[in-house]
């Protein structure tokens, strides 16, 4: 059975933010992640983890005006020393919260930029990423989004990401596998986690349509988590979805 954590983003949203943690807990959580948006210090998240025993899994570099509608500027050439400084606010708070790995979401492509432009500027910006953070002890991880979601968005296909590690060329660079995302998009969902295990470092579900719990839609999830296990994958599984009543009543899939 896949270890999972939970999204405090999107589970709990009944409380307030910091006391989610205690709620994960309580459900039988042993680990957590959310959007990390850089509007707590790193102290107050770090003080809930260790009063409930949890461990972070997950963290997000700094992804520019989010209230504004950005999702990411790691493609945007103007930009390039902004996700590069951004970088030592990222590994402060990893460490702070004892996090090994960050998700770098890429960002929306802007009108008037040619594809060569943000392709050469993303790939630059990762490899210099993964290699600040390999030497601070911590793995990179870039994600595949469904235009649907955030129309415009750069990185929306499992092999486009394989092509950016490939160009990138850095040992420390994964997939974040989003299942969501990917059933929108490409679908074949078991076929791409075989064929893909090696390069992804992080798990994360939601039913389609609907982004909520496992069960409420079109995808079968007894038969891909029970996949992901035959796979052997050994990292978490992260419960990223919205539910469709309150949070623990969405609990019922994992029976």
């Amino acid at each position: 059975m896949p270890r999972y954590s939970a999204n405090l983003t999107f589970l709990f949203n009944e409380l307030p933010f910091l006391e989610r943690f205690g709620a994960a807990k309580a459900a039988g959580f042993e680990a957590v992640e959310y959007v990390c948006l850089f509007d707590h210090a790193a102290v107050a998240l770090a003080a809930p983890l260790k009063e409930h025993g949890l461990a972070q899994v997950l963290l997000n570099v700094p992804h520019g005006k989010w209230a504004a509608g950005e999702r990411g500027i790691a493609i945007l050439p103007e930009r390039a020393e902004e996700f590069r400084a951004s970088l030592a606010q990222t590994i402060a708070y990893a460490h702070a919260l004892e996090c090994g790995q960050v998700n770098c979401l890429a960002g929306i492509r802007p009108e008037g930029v040619p594809e060569e432009a943000l392709r050469e500027t993303f790939v630059a910006n990762l490899r210099f990423a993964a290699a600040t953070l390999k030497a601070a002890g911590i793995r990179l991880l870039i994600e595949p989004i469904n235009t649907r979601d955030i129309p415009g968005f750069y990185l929306t296909h499992t092999r486009q990401a394989v092509e950016l590690m490939e160009a990138v060329g850095s040992d420390n660079l994964f997939i974040q596998h989003d299942l969501y995302h990917m059933q929108i998009m490409e679908g074949d969902l078991a076929r791409t986690l075989e064929r893909t295990l090696p390069a992804i470092g992080h798990i994360q579900i939601a039913d389609n349509p609907g982004r909520h719990e496992p069960g409420t839609g079109e995808i079968n999830y007894a038969f891909v988590l029970a996949e992901i296990d035959r796979l052997g994958y050994a990292g978490h599984v992260g419960c990223e979805y919205k539910p469709k009543t309150t949070t623990a009543q969405s609990f019922g899939w994992m029976k």
